[in-house]
């Protein structure tokens, strides 16, 4: 008998040492890969992957704050951008699943001055999907130029958009809008008698002892929080200022990968909601591009090898100075959550990196990003220098061109005035990725700021053909086709 114990207890601590030895490997790839994007300026910020609910990695990569060289850390206060949008859905469903409200009710119910002629079609249940047809505020010209940085209330800022009128009828299909989580912000705030940021203390935060994340104000002084940046080119800048009002549930929130992995933990209990409630978060209510849309979170099913599929929910952020992932594996309780602090970049390539490493699949090894050589080209040389240097650069095998940076640089270079660069910098996304609707809305936008509307009707057409969703590019064409007319 007391053999056959001792066998058992050899046995447990064989497999006890195998799942550490697993754990140690996965992580020290996962540091490798990270070390190499934050070494071609591609990821600075805190990363954190679980294996089965238990951390394997937490890490701070280059710097929160550049001008005192203060590294990130685990604790670092990262904005999180659109990662809000869960919290934001879970705390509505809380108040649905307490009688407080109903998901399939008109909004007029819950905000009778909203204008009746859009609010009594949509639902609450079409701002948790993007659904609602509510034109996207961010998207609407100006807004960083215009409102950005001015303080608004909730019920003040509604009335900027609640008179628009709806891109398409609720319902009929997605379409990614901030301004349906503003809204659904400002429903919980009348229903519950108190603050978005109050609510949320409440039913999340302070239950979770997620004691390192808040709803961001950029006036109050916040132990450890990282300063946003942005690249231009291979430059990094100090990132434009946001009001954190107009963010607000949509956006504003900020945490560390410590208290998101508190998070992810929660969420498979019943701490928040009951199952019921917990499951509807994840159900894919409409399709989104490849993946599908619950409340607040993306569904997809994705390649794991041999294997399969695997399901993943995520989300991705952004905001000035931010961008942020938090991606779900719910069949081995996986969870990786990285936050970078230096604006837009690839943490959807850096994610399917990780996750290969977890599921033993292979996956390609960084690249340094031909965007950021090329801006600074184009931008001292014009655009004959810039397009010579980018067809003897694409060849080169250390170098790849990635689809986002190359927008980046492209608008960069709109803004800055030069037009003709732009374009140039546009036409390299439309030639490398010719099935994406963004690159040719993106050509035709740089065209259309140059004055050839003949090219920018062209490349609208063709991207609202490749990408049917494409409402803002739809709306450009009618104007066009309008002015043509006259």
């Amino acid at each position: 008998m007391k053999k056959s114990i001792k066998l058992i207890a050899l046995f447990v601590l064989f497999q006890l040492s195998a799942v550490s030895t697993f754990a140690q490997d996965k992580a020290q790839q996962i540091e490798q890969l990270l070390n190499k994007y934050n070494e071609y300026g591609q990821f600075n910020g805190s990363a954190l992957v679980a294996v089965n609910g238990k951390v394997i990695l937490k890490k701070g990569f280059g710097s929160a704050n550049m001008e005192w060289n203060i590294a990130n850390q685990p604790d670092t206060k990262f904005r999180l951008g659109s990662i809000t949008k869960q919290f934001t859905a879970l705390l509505i469903v809380k108040l649905a699943e307490e009688g407080k409200l109903k998901l399939d009710v008109p909004i007029t119910t819950y905000l009778p001055d909203y204008p009746k002629e859009n609010g009594a079609k949509i639902t609450i249940h079409h701002l948790l999907t993007h659904t609602s047809g509510i034109p996207n505020y961010t998207s609407a010209p100006n807004f960083f130029k215009d409102k950005a940085r001015n303080p608004y209330t909730p019920e003040e800022f509604v009335k900027t958009f609640s008179s628009l009128p709806l891109e398409f009828t609720p319902g009929e299909k997605f379409n990614y809008s901030n301004s349906g989580y503003f809204l659904l912000g400002y429903i919980i705030e009348k229903v519950s008698g108190k603050t978005y940021e109050q609510y949320l203390q409440e039913i999340v935060l302070t239950p979770l002892k997620m004691v390192n994340s808040g709803y961001d104000h950029s006036d109050v002084i916040l132990k450890n929080r990282a300063a946003g940046y942005e690249k231009h080119g291979k430059q990094i800048v100090n990132a434009a200022y946001i009001d954190m009002s107009l963010p607000y549930a949509a956006g504003s929130l900020y945490s560390t990968v410590e208290d998101l992995y508190l998070w992810d933990q929660a969420l498979y209990t019943n701490k928040l909601l009951n199952e019921k409630s917990m499951e509807s978060l994840y159900k894919p209510y409409i399709s989104a591009g490849k993946a599908s849309y619950g409340y607040g979170w993306f569904i997809e099913e994705v390649e794991n090898g041999d294997k399969g599929k695997l399901k993943s929910i995520g989300h991705g952020g952004g905001i000035n100075g931010f961008n942020t992932i938090i991606s779900r594996y719910p069949a081995d309780k996986n969870l990786i959550v990285l936050l970078n602090n230096t604006g837009g970049t690839i943490l959807g390539e850096m994610n399917d990196g990780i996750r290969a490493i977890l599921y033993n699949q292979p996956f390609n090894q960084p690249k340094k990003s031909l965007a950021l050589d090329l801006l600074d080209v184009y931008n001292e040389k014009g655009a004959a220098t810039g397009t010579e240097t980018y067809k003897k650069l694409k060849n080169d095998p250390s170098y790849a061109i990635k689809e986002g940076d190359i927008n980046r640089v492209g608008y960069q270079l709109l803004q800055d005035g030069k037009k003709k660069e732009a374009i140039e910098v546009f036409k390299i996304n439309t030639e490398t990725f010719p099935k994406s609707g963004n690159a040719y809305d993106s050509l035709g936008e740089a065209y259309l700021a140059d004055g050839d509307k003949k090219s920018a009707i062209a490349n609208y057409k063709k991207s609202v053909e490749l990408d049917p969703s494409n409402e803002a590019g739809k709306k450009v064409l009618e104007e066009l086709s309008k002015s043509k007319t006259k």
